[in-house]
This record gives C-alpha cells, structure tokens and sequence, in this order.
C-alpha cells in the first residue's frame, strides 16, 4: 500500500469526529461477532464423529456430522463401495476445466480432451463396461453431479448463446425475430419452470416407448436457459467495439466473417469477461435448483444424508454451513479467475 493510498484510507476512517466513532462502533461490532464465531465454531465445538457429545453441547458447532457425514453429502446416493469412481471422474473433470481457463492452452488438441474427458467421466459414473458395476444417473448425486451440471451446461450453452447473439445482430430480419424472440421468451421465465417442463412436460412430446434420461433432460434445460443469458452478454460486447474497426476491415477486402471472427468477437469477448464470471458463478448455484426434480446435487445430498438419520438430523445448520463453504471457494476462486483473466488481456 501506497502512502497516498495509506493517508486516504486514514481519513476515510477518522476525517472527522463522526467518521471515528463509527468507525469505533463497526470495529467494536466486528469483534464482538468475531468472538462470538470463534467460541461457537472453534472454543466449544466438537469435530469428532460423536454423536452422544454433540447433542451434550450447550453452545457450541458439531462439525462431527462433517466427519461422519462427508461422503454421503459429497457423493449422493451413489453406490458407497463404488465412490472412488466419482470421485475420479469429478476430479478428471476440474482438472479439464482448469486446463482449459490458461490461456496458452486454448489450442486445437482442447476440443478433443473435452470429448476424451466427458466420455470418462460418462464410463466412471455410468459404468456397464470395462468389469465397472452400472449405476443409474438417478443414484448420481453431491459434488459430481454440481460440477457436470454446471461446467457440461456452459460449455454447451455457450456455443449456442454465441450464434443468438450473432443472430440478433444479423441483417436478415428472420434471423434476428427469431433470435430476438428466443432470448425474451426464456429470459421471462424463472429456471425452476424450465426445469419442471423438461422433466414432466418434455417426455409426453416424445415418441411412446422412448424417453430420454431424466439428467439428460434437465441439462438441456439448463442449457437452453443459460445460453439465452449469456447471448444478451456477448450482444453487449459485440456492440461496445466500434463500429469503424468493422467498416475498415471490410473496405480492405476481409469477409464478414473473417471479421467477426478475428476483429469483433475477441475483443468483444475480452470486454464482458466480469459480466460471463457472473453468469458463470449464477449458474453454478443455480443448479442446486435440480433437487425439486428429483436429482440430489450437492444440496439435496445433505438433505439425503441426514434427514433419514435422526442421530444427526439436528445438526442441519453444519451441514448447510459446509455446503456453503464448498460453494464460496469454487465461487470465489471464479471471481479471482476473472480478475486476473482480465489484466491477461487488457490491451498493452
């Protein structure tokens, strides 16, 4: 810290007698809470899997539901003995999606170790072949089924919501009603209604005797509806570049696409990273909404896990306290992504 910054900062705090005693008061109140925290979650808490001392405490947190219950909450109700399987896959997964968000390896040979990693993470979970045990997605569940849903649904919405963005800047009047049309009809109702309609109302449409998997159903979904948000997103980057970047592109002899590709759509794209980061991390909480349809993500596996023991039923508020920090890190590791993503490719 700068001493400019440091003299700024001082006078933000005590600039005048009323600025220092509120800041006496938030500082008095922050410790007060602080210690508070402290002695419920660390002083009087009990971290071993002992359910004869947590029901015995007074004031204090039962982080042994964690210890007893971690599995359950992390994989679902996904065969116990078999748990290693996702496990690997959710693993394999992160690790593809990491890879993919350096920007040196934004290559060729990525599209293929996506369609090499989807396929593995379909054979762990799914199993049926090579001695692996079946597993119908109806028993996948917690934290694998959180990161497919998520990272499957982007990936596969984001191509889609490219071409809507083009399309509702297309000269064609056709191309852009429809595109246009598509974009405010999903966006005007909730996720939870697409949900339910993908699920319930989507197999009456279907040939009888056929019908999709219900996570299959539920993703695309998920899908269709983030790519209608992430259309609206890249539509504002595509027109923030200016517009003469195109017109002396085009009078030097490029193609209309050339250009979009080359010129428009990085620069376009570099301009709403924070605004996809956003949208990114909605969508990772988003789909702890899958639980009213029958699937138990991350969320719902907690609910799985202690409402059928009433040993541990009473500790709900560890459990969703967990649940909770789980969710901030992959949040907030997102944010920290984006922020550095953005110096990356600021111009200069």
């Amino acid at each position: 810290m700068t001493g400019g910054a440091t003299i700024e900062w001082r006078r933000e705090l005590w600039g005048s007698p009323l600025r220092a005693v509120f800041s006496v008061l938030l500082l008095a109140l922050f410790a007060w809470a602080a210690l508070h925290i402290l002695d419920w979650a660390v002083l009087h808490a009990v971290f071993r899997p002992d359910a004869a001392a947590c029901r015995a405490l007074q004031h204090g947190a039962c982080w042994g539901v964690i210890a007893e219950k971690w599995r359950p909450i992390l994989f679902g109700r996904y065969p116990y003995e078999d748990q290693w399987r996702p496990a690997i896959a959710v693993s394999l997964l992160s690790l593809t999606t990491l890879l993919s968000a350096w920007p040196r390896s934004w290559r060729w040979w990525l599209l293929p170790l996506w369609i090499a990693s989807l396929a593995v993470f379909v054979l762990l979970m799914r199993g049926g072949l090579l001695g692996l045990a079946p597993v119908p997605s109806s028993q996948w569940g917690g934290l694998p089924l959180t990161i497919a849903l998520a990272v499957v649904g982007l990936a596969l919405a984001f191509p889609l919501a490219l071409l809507l963005a083009l399309g509702r800047r297309s000269h064609w009047p056709v191309i852009r009603t429809l595109s246009a049309t598509y974009i405010e009809l999903v966006r005007g109702v909730p996720l939870i209604s697409v949900l339910f309609m993908a699920s319930f109302l989507l197999p009456l449409l279907w040939p009888a005797g056929w019908q999709p998997d219900v996570l299959v159903r539920v993703l695309a979904g998920l899908t269709l509806f983030v790519a209608a948000y992430l259309a609206e997103i890249i539509r504002g980057g595509l027109q923030a570049v200016p517009r003469g970047q195109t017109e002396v592109a085009m009078a030097l002899g490029f193609g209309r696409w050339p250009v979009q590709r080359d010129i428009v759509l990085p620069q376009a794209l570099r301009l709403v990273v924070p605004a996809l980061t956003n949208s990114v991390v909605g969508t990772l909480k988003d789909t702890s909404l899958v639980t009213v349809v029958g699937l138990f993500e991350l969320t719902g596996a907690l609910g799985l896990a202690l409402g059928g023991d009433p040993t541990w039923r009473p500790f709900y508020l560890e459990g969703y306290l967990f649940i909770a920090a789980v969710y901030w890190v992959m949040c907030f590791g997102l944010s920290r992504y984006s922020a550095w993503l953005e110096r990356r490719l600021a111009p200069g």
